[in-house]
Protein backbone atom coordinates (compact mmCIF):
# COMPACT_ATOMS: atom_id res chain seq x y z
CA UNK A 1 0.00 0.00 0.00
CA UNK A 2 1.34 3.21 -0.88
CA UNK A 3 0.05 7.04 0.02
CA UNK A 4 0.03 9.10 -2.78
CA UNK A 5 1.57 12.89 -2.67
CA UNK A 6 -0.12 15.23 -3.22
CA UNK A 7 1.36 17.47 -6.36
CA UNK A 8 -2.03 19.76 -7.30
CA UNK A 9 -1.90 18.33 -10.43
CA UNK A 10 -4.77 16.48 -12.22
CA UNK A 11 -3.81 13.43 -14.49
CA UNK A 12 -3.89 13.54 -17.83
CA UNK A 13 -5.34 11.57 -20.23
CA UNK A 14 -4.40 10.72 -23.99
CA UNK A 15 -6.34 11.98 -26.83
CA UNK A 16 -5.19 9.36 -29.32
CA UNK A 17 -7.74 7.51 -30.97
CA UNK A 18 -7.60 3.88 -30.79
CA UNK A 19 -7.52 1.71 -34.06
CA UNK A 20 -9.37 -1.49 -33.68
CA UNK A 21 -9.05 -4.26 -36.95
CA UNK A 22 -12.90 -5.24 -37.91
CA UNK A 23 -13.82 -8.53 -38.52
CA UNK A 24 -16.68 -11.00 -38.43
CA UNK A 25 -18.11 -11.89 -34.38
CA UNK A 26 -20.31 -14.43 -33.31
CA UNK A 27 -22.12 -14.04 -30.12
CA UNK A 28 -19.81 -14.63 -26.92
CA UNK A 29 -17.03 -14.44 -29.36
CA UNK A 30 -15.37 -11.14 -28.16
CA UNK A 31 -13.44 -11.86 -24.76
CA UNK A 32 -13.34 -8.69 -22.70
CA UNK A 33 -9.48 -8.57 -20.90
CA UNK A 34 -8.60 -6.62 -17.98
CA UNK A 35 -5.22 -4.60 -18.66
CA UNK A 36 -2.07 -5.95 -16.96
CA UNK A 37 -1.47 -4.48 -13.59
CA UNK A 38 2.23 -3.87 -13.04
CA UNK A 39 1.68 -0.76 -11.15
CA UNK A 40 0.28 0.89 -8.17
CA UNK A 41 -3.66 1.77 -8.43
CA UNK A 42 -5.61 4.51 -6.78
CA UNK A 43 -7.47 2.55 -4.04
CA UNK A 44 -10.61 4.23 -5.27
CA UNK A 45 -10.33 2.96 -8.45
CA UNK A 46 -9.73 -0.22 -7.38
CA UNK A 47 -12.73 -0.13 -5.70
CA UNK A 48 -14.87 1.05 -8.97
CA UNK A 49 -13.37 -1.59 -10.97
CA UNK A 50 -14.19 -4.38 -8.17
CA UNK A 51 -18.13 -3.50 -9.31
CA UNK A 52 -18.67 -2.28 -5.95
CA UNK A 53 -19.39 1.56 -6.73
CA UNK A 54 -17.96 4.51 -8.85
CA UNK A 55 -14.77 6.18 -7.78
CA UNK A 56 -16.78 9.17 -6.33
CA UNK A 57 -18.85 6.65 -4.07
CA UNK A 58 -15.85 4.38 -3.38
CA UNK A 59 -13.98 7.69 -1.69
CA UNK A 60 -17.28 8.43 0.78
CA UNK A 61 -16.60 4.41 1.64
CA UNK A 62 -13.20 5.16 2.52
CA UNK A 63 -13.45 8.10 4.49
CA UNK A 64 -16.10 6.13 6.54
CA UNK A 65 -14.05 3.72 7.25
CA UNK A 66 -15.44 1.07 5.35
CA UNK A 67 -12.61 -0.26 3.75
CA UNK A 68 -9.26 -1.62 4.93
CA UNK A 69 -6.13 -2.66 3.48
CA UNK A 70 -3.93 -5.24 4.94
CA UNK A 71 -6.04 -5.58 8.32
CA UNK A 72 -5.62 -1.93 8.18
CA UNK A 73 -8.57 0.92 8.24
CA UNK A 74 -7.89 3.68 5.73
CA UNK A 75 -9.59 6.49 5.75
CA UNK A 76 -7.05 8.69 3.51
CA UNK A 77 -7.93 9.55 0.12
CA UNK A 78 -5.32 9.20 -2.52
CA UNK A 79 -3.70 5.68 -1.21
CA UNK A 80 -2.56 3.01 -3.90
CA UNK A 81 -2.73 -0.34 -3.84
CA UNK A 82 -0.83 -3.25 -5.42
CA UNK A 83 -2.21 -7.13 -6.34
CA UNK A 84 -0.30 -8.35 -3.19
CA UNK A 85 -2.58 -6.27 -0.79
CA UNK A 86 -5.67 -7.73 0.35
CA UNK A 87 -8.48 -5.03 0.18
CA UNK A 88 -11.77 -5.27 2.18
CA UNK A 89 -15.02 -3.64 2.32
CA UNK A 90 -16.93 -4.08 5.62
CA UNK A 91 -14.47 -7.07 6.17
CA UNK A 92 -15.13 -8.80 2.72
CA UNK A 93 -12.40 -9.60 0.55
CA UNK A 94 -12.62 -7.56 -3.04
CA UNK A 95 -10.95 -8.42 -6.15
CA UNK A 96 -10.41 -6.13 -9.18
CA UNK A 97 -12.89 -8.09 -11.88
CA UNK A 98 -12.24 -7.22 -15.40
CA UNK A 99 -14.83 -4.74 -16.82
CA UNK A 100 -17.37 -6.06 -18.86
CA UNK A 101 -20.31 -4.62 -20.74
CA UNK A 102 -23.14 -6.53 -22.18
CA UNK A 103 -25.37 -5.50 -24.58
CA UNK A 104 -29.39 -7.05 -24.30
CA UNK A 105 -32.14 -6.94 -26.65
CA UNK A 106 -34.45 -6.98 -23.40
CA UNK A 107 -38.31 -9.17 -24.07
CA UNK A 108 -41.18 -8.54 -22.14
CA UNK A 109 -42.05 -9.97 -18.82
CA UNK A 110 -38.92 -9.42 -17.44
CA UNK A 111 -37.58 -7.07 -14.55
CA UNK A 112 -34.77 -4.99 -14.60
CA UNK A 113 -33.17 -5.87 -11.73
CA UNK A 114 -30.49 -8.32 -10.26
CA UNK A 115 -32.97 -10.11 -7.60
CA UNK A 116 -36.68 -9.57 -7.08
CA UNK A 117 -38.44 -12.17 -4.95
CA UNK A 118 -41.66 -11.05 -6.70
CA UNK A 119 -40.15 -11.37 -9.86
CA UNK A 120 -40.48 -14.64 -11.97
CA UNK A 121 -37.90 -13.48 -14.22
CA UNK A 122 -34.91 -10.99 -14.21
CA UNK A 123 -33.19 -10.14 -17.34
CA UNK A 124 -30.22 -11.28 -14.78
CA UNK A 125 -31.36 -15.01 -16.14
CA UNK A 126 -30.47 -14.03 -19.78
CA UNK A 127 -27.52 -12.97 -19.54
CA UNK A 128 -26.08 -15.55 -16.31
CA UNK A 129 -23.94 -17.36 -18.11
CA UNK A 130 -22.29 -14.91 -20.04
CA UNK A 131 -19.33 -14.03 -18.02
CA UNK A 132 -17.92 -14.90 -14.37
CA UNK A 133 -17.92 -11.16 -13.17
CA UNK A 134 -20.77 -9.86 -11.54
CA UNK A 135 -23.02 -7.79 -14.08
CA UNK A 136 -25.93 -5.15 -12.79
CA UNK A 137 -28.19 -3.60 -15.37
CA UNK A 138 -27.53 0.17 -16.60
CA UNK A 139 -30.84 2.12 -15.70
CA UNK A 140 -34.47 0.52 -16.02
CA UNK A 141 -36.94 -0.21 -18.16
CA UNK A 142 -40.07 -1.47 -17.03
CA UNK A 143 -41.34 -4.90 -17.30
CA UNK A 144 -43.01 -4.88 -20.12
CA UNK A 145 -41.07 -2.39 -21.94
CA UNK A 146 -38.48 -4.17 -24.73
CA UNK A 147 -35.51 -3.07 -26.53
CA UNK A 148 -32.05 -1.55 -25.78
CA UNK A 149 -30.56 -2.37 -22.17
CA UNK A 150 -26.81 -2.42 -20.96
CA UNK A 151 -25.33 -4.41 -18.30
CA UNK A 152 -21.98 -4.07 -16.61
CA UNK A 153 -20.35 -4.31 -13.47
CA UNK A 154 -18.44 -0.70 -14.56
CA UNK A 155 -19.50 1.03 -11.16
CA UNK A 156 -18.30 4.33 -12.43
CA UNK A 157 -19.88 4.10 -15.99
CA UNK A 158 -23.02 3.28 -14.46
CA UNK A 159 -23.00 6.18 -12.04
CA UNK A 160 -22.67 8.38 -15.42
CA UNK A 161 -24.88 7.01 -17.74
CA UNK A 162 -27.79 7.30 -14.79
CA UNK A 163 -27.29 10.59 -12.98
CA UNK A 164 -29.79 13.47 -13.57
CA UNK A 165 -27.08 15.54 -15.27
CA UNK A 166 -26.84 12.78 -18.06
CA UNK A 167 -27.92 14.31 -20.99
CA UNK A 168 -28.03 12.02 -23.82
CA UNK A 169 -30.90 11.08 -25.97
CA UNK A 170 -32.74 7.83 -25.96
CA UNK A 171 -35.33 6.53 -28.85
CA UNK A 172 -38.29 5.09 -28.14
CA UNK A 173 -40.65 2.95 -30.74
CA UNK A 174 -44.47 3.28 -29.26
CA UNK A 175 -47.41 1.51 -30.42
CA UNK A 176 -50.84 3.20 -29.15
CA UNK A 177 -54.06 2.01 -28.69
CA UNK A 178 -55.48 4.46 -30.56
CA UNK A 179 -54.41 7.12 -33.42
CA UNK A 180 -52.59 10.15 -31.93
CA UNK A 181 -53.98 12.96 -33.18
CA UNK A 182 -52.09 15.77 -34.38
CA UNK A 183 -53.14 18.08 -31.60
CA UNK A 184 -52.19 16.07 -29.42
CA UNK A 185 -48.81 15.68 -31.02
CA UNK A 186 -48.49 19.24 -30.69
CA UNK A 187 -49.00 19.44 -27.21
CA UNK A 188 -46.13 16.72 -26.85
CA UNK A 189 -43.71 19.03 -28.77
CA UNK A 190 -44.55 22.22 -26.82
CA UNK A 191 -44.02 20.64 -23.11
CA UNK A 192 -46.60 18.75 -21.07
CA UNK A 193 -46.61 19.63 -17.12
CA UNK A 194 -46.67 16.11 -15.36
CA UNK A 195 -46.89 16.16 -11.53
CA UNK A 196 -45.05 19.24 -11.17
CA UNK A 197 -42.24 19.00 -14.25
CA UNK A 198 -42.27 19.93 -17.25
CA UNK A 199 -41.39 17.57 -19.71
CA UNK A 200 -40.51 18.57 -23.55
CA UNK A 201 -39.07 16.00 -25.91
CA UNK A 202 -36.63 16.81 -28.33
CA UNK A 203 -38.65 15.23 -31.17
CA UNK A 204 -41.85 12.92 -31.84
CA UNK A 205 -43.28 11.65 -35.59
CA UNK A 206 -45.29 9.03 -37.12
CA UNK A 207 -43.22 5.63 -38.09
CA UNK A 208 -45.51 5.39 -40.90
CA UNK A 209 -48.22 8.16 -42.13
CA UNK A 210 -50.78 5.93 -43.02
CA UNK A 211 -50.41 4.37 -39.38
CA UNK A 212 -50.50 6.87 -36.31
CA UNK A 213 -50.54 4.43 -33.94
CA UNK A 214 -47.24 3.81 -34.72
CA UNK A 215 -45.02 6.59 -32.77
CA UNK A 216 -41.37 7.14 -32.88
CA UNK A 217 -40.32 9.82 -29.60
CA UNK A 218 -36.69 11.00 -29.00
CA UNK A 219 -36.17 12.05 -25.05
CA UNK A 220 -33.30 13.26 -23.07
CA UNK A 221 -35.52 12.94 -19.94
CA UNK A 222 -34.16 10.08 -17.56
CA UNK A 223 -37.29 10.11 -15.46
CA UNK A 224 -38.95 7.06 -14.17
CA UNK A 225 -41.82 5.69 -16.54
CA UNK A 226 -41.57 9.13 -18.87
CA UNK A 227 -42.82 7.97 -21.99
CA UNK A 228 -45.96 5.93 -20.68
CA UNK A 229 -46.85 9.12 -18.62
CA UNK A 230 -46.56 11.79 -21.40
CA UNK A 231 -48.97 9.63 -23.25
CA UNK A 232 -51.64 8.12 -20.37
CA UNK A 233 -52.22 12.25 -19.41
CA UNK A 234 -53.39 12.54 -22.70
CA UNK A 235 -55.85 9.41 -22.87
CA UNK A 236 -53.80 7.07 -24.60
CA UNK A 237 -52.38 3.49 -23.92
CA UNK A 238 -49.26 2.24 -24.53
CA UNK A 239 -49.75 -1.35 -26.50
CA UNK A 240 -45.66 -1.79 -26.80
CA UNK A 241 -42.86 0.42 -26.01
CA UNK A 242 -39.54 -0.60 -27.45
CA UNK A 243 -36.03 1.46 -26.74
CA UNK A 244 -34.12 1.39 -29.83
CA UNK A 245 -31.73 3.60 -29.10
CA UNK A 246 -29.33 4.66 -25.45
CA UNK A 247 -25.71 5.70 -25.00
CA UNK A 248 -24.66 5.31 -28.78
CA UNK A 249 -25.95 1.69 -29.33
CA UNK A 250 -28.93 -0.18 -30.71
CA UNK A 251 -30.36 -3.04 -31.17
CA UNK A 252 -29.33 -3.53 -34.84
CA UNK A 253 -28.78 -7.37 -35.40
CA UNK A 254 -29.40 -8.19 -32.35
CA UNK A 255 -32.62 -10.48 -32.06
CA UNK A 256 -35.49 -10.03 -28.84
CA UNK A 257 -34.06 -12.02 -25.97
CA UNK A 258 -30.11 -12.16 -27.65
CA UNK A 259 -27.36 -10.40 -25.67
CA UNK A 260 -23.90 -10.03 -27.20
CA UNK A 261 -20.89 -8.71 -25.43
CA UNK A 262 -19.81 -4.56 -26.60
CA UNK A 263 -17.01 -4.57 -29.35
CA UNK A 264 -14.04 -2.83 -28.17
CA UNK A 265 -15.14 0.10 -30.38
CA UNK A 266 -18.29 0.51 -28.63
CA UNK A 267 -16.69 0.38 -25.62
CA UNK A 268 -14.49 3.38 -26.31
CA UNK A 269 -17.37 4.98 -27.83
CA UNK A 270 -19.57 4.50 -24.76
CA UNK A 271 -16.01 6.09 -22.06
CA UNK A 272 -15.67 9.19 -24.10
CA UNK A 273 -19.12 9.71 -24.50
CA UNK A 274 -18.72 10.35 -28.22
CA UNK A 275 -22.35 9.95 -28.21
CA UNK A 276 -25.46 11.98 -29.05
Amino acid sequence: MEREKKTGKKQGSSKGKPSFKKKERVKGEFKPEIAKWNEPLRLNKYIANAGICSRREADNLIKAGDISVNGEIVRELGVKVSPKDDIRYKGKKISREKNVYILLNKPKDYVTTVKDRHADKTVIDIVKNACPERVYPVGRLDKNTTGVLLLTNDGELTKQLTHPSYNKKKIYHVQLDKDLIKGDMLKIIEGLKLDEDYIQVDGISYIEEEDKTQIGIEIHSGQNRIVRRIFESLGYKIKKLDRVYFAGLTKKNLPRGKWRFLTPQEISILKRKSFK
